[in-house]
């Protein structure tokens, strides 16, 4: 069985930390500065141990690009993701002095550019790939293929997939009822392959879960029963990304953009993804059309006889 989500750091994450923070002290920092350091270490250590390392020495620059991707999702603001940055490189920094690592992983990682870049997707097969990796003969596995098949067949972000309660599905209508940012509210369709595994879950894994700790009426528990948070969704994603043998950069919101792409190459029209997606404005979605428009260039370079010599006329 997988590694549990936790909360908690493990021996050597939270002993460095520590060594660190000590160091720091040291060197002069006032108490505030220090636990603005404690508190930004804390939640990336955390988040790289929910990816499944186990020592600071296996972080590699995509896991710290894929954390500061994480905090900008959560919407942090741009001066708290620089802040983050700024501890984690001297926290590395500490590391390499005290010869616990050989290279920065942080070293030519930039922040998040303010302008709008072209999401990564996956393709069909690669989602395919991730959503059966989950070993369905345990609980965890058949929560986590439902979570999966749910965040595929919807499209919604992580913070509205931790926050969606059983009173949400509306399972024989095959619905879901979400509420986005600035709490509205927006119902949309749920696929049957999602709604069987959700089906599953409910059923034979959660009411043991909600024994544990009252889990309120959240649809995804941890294994203590308490709501999930969105760290431990991103930390579930990465591990089994990581078992598929996906070299991209995967994390919740790859699924939500894969959603919407394969939606508009299979011929959707814009305004019905928009609403599925809760963009208030088009031109949010309209950043899709140009996913779609870079894969029929794929195409055409792949397949067309003029394009590829080697192809068939």
């Amino acid at each position: 069985m997988r590694a549990a989500v936790t909360n908690h750091l493990g021996g050597d994450f939270q002993s460095v930390m520590e060594q660190f923070i000590n160091r720091a002290v040291l060197g002069g920092l006032s108490s505030n500065t220090r636990d603005a350091y404690r508190n930004d270490l804390r939640r990336y250590l955390l988040f790289i141990q929910n990816c499944g390392l186990n020592g600071p020495e296996h972080i590699r620059k995509a896991d710290v690009r894929s954390y500061i991707s994480s905090l900008a999702d959560a919407g942090l603001e741009g001066s708290s993701v620089a802040r983050a940055m700024t501890s984690m490189r001297m926290f590395h920094r500490h590391l390499l002095a005290e010869h616990r690592l050989e290279t920065d992983p942080t070293a030519g990682v930039e922040l998040p550019k303010r302008s709008r870049a072209l999401p990564s997707v996956l393709n069909i097969s690669e989602v395919l790939r991730l959503i059966e990796q989950p070993d369905m003969t345990c609980g965890q596995g058949i929560r986590d293929r439902a979570m999966l098949e749910f965040l595929y067949a919807t499209g919604v972000r992580v913070s509205e997939l931790v926050r969606v309660k059983q009173s949400d599905i509306l399972a024989k209508e095959e619905l879901v009822r979400i509420f986005g940012k600035g709490s509205k509210e927006r119902i949309i369709p749920v696929g049957r392959a999602a709604l069987h595994y959700l089906g599953r879950y409910l059923t034979e894994v959660r009411p043991r879960l909600s024994s544990r700790r009252r889990g309120e009426d959240a649809v995804f528990l941890n294994l203590r029963g308490s709501p999930l948070s969105r760290v431990a969704v991103w930390g579930m994603i990465k591990r089994y990304a990581r078992a598929a043998e996906i070299r991209k950069n995967v994390h919740p919101h790859t699924l939500r953009h894969s959603f919407a792409t394969h939606l508009l190459e299979g011929g959707a029209d814009l305004r019905s993804v928009q609403e599925m997606l809760g963009h208030a404005d088009i031109a949010t979605t309209q950043v899709y059309t140009h996913l779609d428009r870079e894969y029929l260039r794929e195409v055409l370079s792949t397949f067309h006889p003029r394009e590829n010599p080697k192809g068939k006329a």
